[in-house]
């Protein structure tokens, strides 16, 4: 799980919440439970995704919004030193012998790369292969963007047109001066919807996924280098500098702590 996504979340409502109650009281709190806003802002909102965007990706949002919350990045220094293992491995006994570790391998991209070295392919073809694979998932990535920066987009604008339908009906009930403060908080409540949806949720998990393809892509181009470099035959020690080449010092220290017996 995702604890940054969340807590950043939570803690806003927590402040919005806290001011609100400090400036007010429980009273506070009246203007903005307003349902008529909510079903303008978020339901419009989502009107004008469904408008925009093919039912297919609209009910895809779920798988969207659960790596958004729930995925973690993966453990590169892991995958580094499985590599490194593979290569020890191939050297001693024959690349063959990879064949019964391929089962253990967790990540799905990494087994079918390696599964195509056991299965004798040029590197060529090994990598035409999974970057074509990487292709596909960056389009898929690219959608799941796109569709939050839609969100993003419509909230706020949808924000607006609640507040303008709560003027246009502020104003049409004008005789009664008492009410218009009242009604006039309950028309900007869907600004302040749409313009939180927006600006806390949306385009912050539009950007969330893009640094989550980023990571993924990563991980994808190191699981690449390792497997062309596995099927060319490398020593053990070239593996390990090649592939450390992606990452940050500290994660390069990682690898050296965790294989002190190759030193």
């Amino acid at each position: 799980m995702d604890i940054a996504t969340i807590a950043g979340i939570i803690v806003f409502l927590g402040l919005v919440i806290l001011s609100i109650f400090l400036q007010e009281g429980i009273k506070g709190f009246v203007p903005f439970v307003n349902l008529e806003a909510f079903f303008v802002v978020i339901g419009g909102t989502f009107c004008a995704l469904l408008v925009n965007y093919p039912l297919s990706q609209v009910l895809g949002l779920r798988k969207v919004l659960k790596k958004v919350l729930l995925t973690t990045g993966e453990d590169t220094t892991e995958i580094i030193s499985t590599f490194v293992e593979f290569t020890k491995k191939a050297k001693a006994e024959g690349v063959l012998s990879l064949d019964a570790d391929v089962k253990n391998i967790k990540n799905d991209f990494m087994k079918r790369g390696v599964q195509l070295v056991i299965d004798g392919y040029d590197s060529e073809f090994i990598r035409n292969t999974l970057e074509t694979e990487i292709g596909f998932i960056r389009e898929r990535h690219k959608v799941g963007q796109e569709i939050f920066n839609s969100l993003g987009t419509y909230a706020p604008a949808f924000g607006i047109i609640g507040t303008v339908l709560g003027m246009i009906l502020l104003l049409r009930g004008v005789d009664d001066i008492t009410m218009v403060p009242k009604r006039m908080a309950l028309a900007l409540a869907a600004a302040f919807y749409g313009l939180s949806a927006g600006y806390l949720l949306f385009y912050p998990m539009a950007g969330k996924l893009r640094r989550r393809s980023e990571e993924e892509l990563l991980v994808k181009e190191i699981i690449i280098r390792g497997v062309i470099l596995l099927q060319s035959g490398v020593s053990p020690i070239l593996m390990e500098s090649n592939l450390k080449a992606y990452l940050e010092p500290a994660q390069r220290l990682a690898i050296r702590a965790a294989t002190p017996s190759r030193r």
